[in-house]
């Protein structure tokens, strides 16, 4: 086809370039203000449910003030360590029975909370022979918070990103490991990293289909990694040091970002709707 050599066809391309341009703008302020949204929702989210998160964060408080030693498990102990967590089931049930049967994935990670409770309480008395049956209790609260996250989208690169993660960390753990442990380890990094690539795969960054949700549970995951990583590395490997700060810090700021995923799902459902 050749091109033309007339003023009239010359405006006609003309009009064609500026309405694809104006196509593209109207597409990109629509992002931008869907996007903009997205975070005044964060924002009032916070401050919403802020309130709702003081007795965990003083609860949190307390357990680092107090620093009770661990070399001597007691159930007073075990009662303030549980503390924090106590406090998100609260933070959850206060939502009311109507918000957690209209939400499944709420469920899940109420039930996942719960057995994190267990998981600490078995874990204070881990050199009394305990520590497997906290290994279980949290390998089934990874299995109800990889449920609550979902398998859509797929994201079979993020799921590759953690596997090459999950690899290296096994393969630094291996040549400690001895008996049992060598294929309880092996099962429990598979299951945390499994969760760790089903919050990844839901923020959709480069897409900007993100939502506080999903970026909430996509923190709470990896910080959850970091502390379970920093666990078995100063437990089978070496002495990390302030390794017990590390640990609490990166677990309570875990669950509380897991807890808060799963009460903004209702806002942002409705967002997307009249977005």
């Amino acid at each position: 086809m050749s091109l033309p050599t007339s003023f009239q066809g010359w405006s006609t391309i003309g009009q064609m370039v500026h309405n694809w341009r104006r196509a593209q703008v109207s597409r990109a302020v629509h992002g931008s203000h869907y996007t903009s949204k997205l975070w005044l929702i964060g924002c009032l989210q916070v401050k919403c449910e802020g309130p709702k998160l003081v007795p965990f964060l003083k609860a949190t408080c307390v357990y680092f003030v107090l620093w009770l030693p661990t070399s001597s498990p007691s159930w007073f102990s075990a009662l303030i360590k549980c503390l924090p967590i106590f406090c998100l089931w609260v933070f959850l049930l206060a939502h009311g029975i109507s918000f957690l049967g209209a939400h499944s994935s709420a469920r899940k990670i109420l039930a996942g909370l719960i057995f994190s409770s267990l998981g600490d309480a078995f874990l204070i008395w881990q050199e009394q022979g305990y520590f497997v049956h906290g290994l279980l209790m949290f390998a089934i609260s990874h299995v109800l918070y990889s449920s609550a996250f979902g398998m859509k989208p797929l994201d079979l690169r993020a799921g590759l990103s953690i596997g090459v993660l999950s690899g290296l960390s096994y393969a630094l753990l291996y040549s400690y490991l001895s008996g049992p442990f060598t294929y309880l380890v092996a099962v429990y990094i598979a299951l945390i990293g499994f969760m760790g690539w089903r919050a990844l795969a839901g923020v959709q960054l480069c897409d900007d289909l993100w939502t506080w949700t999903k970026l909430s549970a996509c923190l709470g995951a990896m910080l959850f990694m970091v502390s379970d990583l920093t666990i078995a590395v100063n437990k089978f490997c070496f002495p990390v040091p302030y390794s017990r700060a590390i640990i609490m810090a990166t677990y309570y700021a875990a669950q509380m970002l897991i807890a808060l995923s799963a009460v903004e799902r209702q806002d942002e459902d409705d967002l997307k709707k009249t977005a």
